[in-house]
């Protein structure tokens, strides 16, 4: 059937996620950490605890996306990652067992495709607060013109007309994609060429979110003097793919008493994350 808006205010089944300290530092590497960010990639080194970086909630929390079951047919080819937030409520620890529930909180026809939003929060297993709630949009090419409302539009957490306060310079290997799949997120765009050429790209694209994991570490370091506890809150709209090996340029302005805005931007300059907001913690 076609996207039925109907479905908005759908509940999702809670869904389980368990984890450990080698997937905390299998998702650090998959977004570019290394022997600079032995904090995140190593458990055995002596005065290092291991962290988590607060990014890795979009791994942890994915199953809120269970509540997308009715909300019609679509091509998987044509589903683009649009859009990403997640706000945490206290330090993820190394390892444990959470459970997410997710809503499907907005559908809008955009004429060419149909925008997708779902909301979910996240709480450690035998426990009554939330760790850490996102919200995630995805766009369907083609999937639009069903008479339904078009939604917001226009321009968000637009950048001031001055040079940046921070700029951070990050690169991706070749082989980033492969790396950052084995945190879970097997869609065949970012490592079978011939899905990449069917949707339309030369060869497979890295993940959106392994581009936001590598933007979260660049306002880590920018903004939170490299203690990734710190950080509490980023959002962003993913505006361009990116190919493995290009490098990331992060870009952010301060706004306000721990709040920022930025951008993200490929080897070419164009943006890649945009609409970018954030706040961390003294």
């Amino acid at each position: 059937m076609p996207i039925n808006p109907d479905a908005v205010g759908s509940v999702g089944e809670p869904a389980r996620h368990s984890w450990d300290e080698r997937d905390v530092m299998l998702y650090a590497l998959g977004v570019g950490a290394g022997l600079d960010d032995l904090a995140l990639t190593t458990e055995n080194t002596s005065g290092v605890d291991l962290t988590v970086l607060p990014s890795m909630a979009v791994i942890l929390g994915g199953g809120g996306g269970n509540a997308l079951s009715g909300i019609g047919t679509f091509n998987p080819v044509m589903l683009v990652h649009g859009g990403q937030s997640f706000r945490v409520h206290g330090s993820i620890p190394t390892s444990g067992v959470v459970s997410t529930v997710g809503e499907v909180t907005a559908i809008w026809d955009k004429g060419s495709g149909a925008v997708v939003e779902f909301t979910s929060t996240t709480k450690l297993e035998g426990s009554d607060d939330v760790l850490f709630s996102q919200v995630t949009s995805i766009f369907l090419r083609g999937e639009g013109g069903f008479g339904g409302e078009r939604g917001p539009s226009g321009p968000q957490n637009v950048p001031p007309d001055h040079a940046a306060d921070d700029q951070i310079v990050l690169s991706t290997r070749e082989d980033q994609a492969l790396l950052y799949r084995l945190s879970g997120d097997h869609n065949p765009l970012h490592s079978d060429p011939s899905f990449a050429a069917a949707a339309g790209f030369d060869r497979p694209i890295l993940h959106g979110l392994c581009t936001y994991g590598f933007t979260c570490r660049g306002l880590i370091t920018a903004l939170c003097d490299g203690d990734p506890t710190r950080l509490s809150s980023m959002d962003g709209r993913f505006s361009s793919p990116v190919y493995p090996g290009e490098t990331l340029t992060v870009r952010v302005w301060r706004s306000g008493d721990g709040e920022a805005v930025f951008t993200t931007h490929g080897s070419d300059d164009r943006v890649v994350i945009s609409a970018g907001h954030t706040t961390w913690r003294d």
